[in-house]
């Protein structure tokens, strides 16, 4: 079954629609929890049967993130994009609507009331799939609230207008997470363990789990607060047993030259390594992925500097060990690297999916200079709403992940792990094994500059390299921002976040075939070779100097975020709190710092 695409509607169902779409109404007039309970009266003619219990799940799919899961690294260090996020600027303001900055409880309501209603289905094993998926989305729900604002309300049945809780305090972080692990642990034991690339599964529920945890365990470990080893233990335990199921592997159709790339370019997903995927249909159901990856007035997304810096060279060593690397020009900083960074940004030989012939260098669609790609379809997607691949939510390799840096961080971590994790992702890139005695004994000094508080002793070192991994990995998969927040590493957001470097104005080989395919010029092209494909003007586009740290120069690296971010260490961790929420319910106290923007 394609959810959000099409469905045999019984008359249950229509019942049961209409209900949801009431709800939501009603949602739409007061974004709170004190609405009345005229839809308790309509439950026994809604919660009857299996499939009723099937459709209002399949609301709450619409929960989850889109498609622009595939773009939030645009949100984060490792891309700036053509419009840079506030977040990132520091131009976000407190909120003045009630529900409004992410302060929203609506889905919270929808999915307790199924959850107060579902018993009335007489059918055991569909009550118990369809409370563990309902308890998924609000463990998911109750996630999202907890890396946005810290401690907030638990509530874990439908309120009403004279419920004393409405207008409680927030509840401890304890408390929420425990109650968010004990949603996930239920999901676990009562969803099915079937492979569906579109829907929840047990599978889904335990990579979540192991998501959550990694979180919740080095957030409590770089913040300092107590009970972090707790976590990482539930992350490692999670990990471990979906890898243990044998349910999934990696993806290596291709080769370490083209697995990578070809496992999100692809239309349609499999179930291998994806364990979860937004479905998409051409003709049905379509997304603008492909326009924005590729369009100079949409995202022109530009992969940063210090994420091309990160990827290794192809036998294992330190590209920033290498003499010069800051100067190094675009053609020869591309030469022998982990083949990965040549399926995640455009390479001197890059071809669009299907294509024969290399594709012309094209700086205008990207900030940075370095083109996105992951992800990118063949060119007949390219056009305003022409894509229609899947984009991938929850895969296999994430498990790896988790597992290796929960070890690690635990001070747990042996060869064996690495060579069942981490070693296993650069196996189907083709690259040498991670050796946890070298990492340790030489962490690289490039990567202690980047996270200066990273804490692990004698593992300090396989830390390091498994963040390595997991920038490289999970690029553009949405959890970048979510990193630099759990490692407490948000000020790095204040760094230069720069692209290509060129040594001044001139005509440059992208390519490595004898001919010039970039110009820089400070306004006169008359030089300008004709197989140039892309000018750059340095008086628009200007350079920063890596050596002296000089923005405006005459050499150096495209500098498209010139403003720098302004991560605030003391408030910038959490959001803030609409202030109509703040006055409709007293006891809640606003996140730290924030007051003084509106007070």
């Amino acid at each position: 079954m394609k959810i959000a695409i099409t469905m045999k509607l019984t008359t249950n169902t229509y019942r049961l629609l209409g209900l949801l779409i009431l709800i939501s109404l009603v949602a739409c007039q007061k974004d709170y929890l004190d609405r009345p309970s005229e839809d308790q009266v309509e439950a026994p003619y809604f919660f009857n049967t299996a499939k009723d219990l099937e459709v209002a799940t399949n609301d709450f799919y619409t929960f989850l993130p889109n498609e622009s899961w595939y773009t939030n690294d645009g949100n984060s260090d490792n891309m700036i994009p053509l419009t840079v996020a506030d977040r990132i600027k520091g131009n976000r303001t407190v909120p003045v609507g009630s529900g409004s900055g992410g302060w929203s409880w609506t889905q919270l309501r929808k999915i307790n009331y199924f959850l107060a209603n579902y018993h009335k289905v007489p059918d055991d094993a569909a009550r118990k799939k369809y409370s563990g998926i309902a308890r998924f989305f609000r463990a998911h729900f109750y996630y999202d609230k907890v890396k946005t604002f810290g401690d907030v309300p638990w509530y874990g049945k439908v309120l009403h207008a004279k419920d004393e809780d409405l207008y409680k305090a927030r509840d401890s972080r304890q408390l929420v997470m425990d109650s968010i692990m004990a949603d996930l642990d239920y999901a676990i034991q009562h969803i099915p363990a079937e492979k569906q690339l579109n829907l929840i599964t047990r599978y889904t529920a335990l990579l979540l789990k192991a998501r959550v945890a990694l979180f919740e365990g080095t957030f409590r470990k770089y913040h300092n607060i107590v009970g972090y080893e707790k976590f990482l233990n539930e992350a490692v335990s999670a990990s471990a047993e979906l890898m243990n199921s044998g349910a999934y592997t990696l993806y290596t159709q291709g080769g370490g030259e083209q697995a990578y790339r070809s496992l999100f370019a692809r239309n349609n997903q499999d179930q291998v390594e994806t364990i979860l995927a937004i479905d998409f249909e051409l003709g049905m159901r379509v997304h603008g992925l492909g326009y924005s990856f590729t369009s100079a007035t949409s995202g022109s997304y530009g992969i940063a500097k210090d994420m091309i810096n990160s990827y290794l060279m192809k036998d294992g060593s330190r590209f920033t060990d290498r003499p010069g690397y800051k100067t190094m020009e675009y053609y020869q900083e591309m030469q022998n690297r982990d083949p990965r960074l040549a399926q995640t940004t455009a390479g001197p030989d890059f071809r669009a999916n299907g294509e024969n012939t290399n594709e012309p260098v094209n700086l205008t669609i990207t900030t940075t200079g370095y083109r996105l790609i992951k992800a990118l379809p063949d060119r007949l997607q390219w056009g305003v709403s022409a894509s229609y691949f899947d984009v991938i939510l929850f895969r296999y390799a994430e498990a790896l992940l988790i597992n290796a840096e929960a070890k690690a961080e635990l001070g747990t971590i042996g060869q064996s792990d690495l060579d069942l994790t981490i070693n296993k992702l650069r196996a189907r890139a083709g690259m040498p094994i991670l050796s946890l005695a070298e990492a340790n004994a030489k962490p690289d000094p490039y990567l202690l500059a980047m996270y200066p508080n990273v804490d692990g002793g004698a593992s300090k070192g396989v830390i390091l390299e498994i963040r390595r991994e997991r920038r490289i990995e999970l690029f553009n998969e949405g959890q970048r921002w979510d990193d630099l927040l759990r490692w407490k590493a948000g000020l790095k957001l204040n760094q230069p976040i720069v692209g290509v470097y060129f040594p001044g104005v001139g005509a440059y080989d992208f390519t490595g075939d004898g001919k010039a395919d970039v110009y820089v010029h400070t306004g006169n092209t008359s030089g300008a070779p004709g197989t140039v494909t892309s000018l750059i003007n340095i008086n628009q586009r200007t350079l920063w100097d890596p050596i002296s740290d000089t923005q405006n120069a005459n050499k150096g690296s495209l500098d498209p975020f010139y403003q720098r971010g302004k991560f605030d260490e003391k408030r910038d961790y959490y959001a803030p709190i609409p202030v109509e929420d703040l006055q409709l319910n007293p006891n809640l106290k606003q996140n730290p710092e924030w007051e003084k923007l509106y007070k």
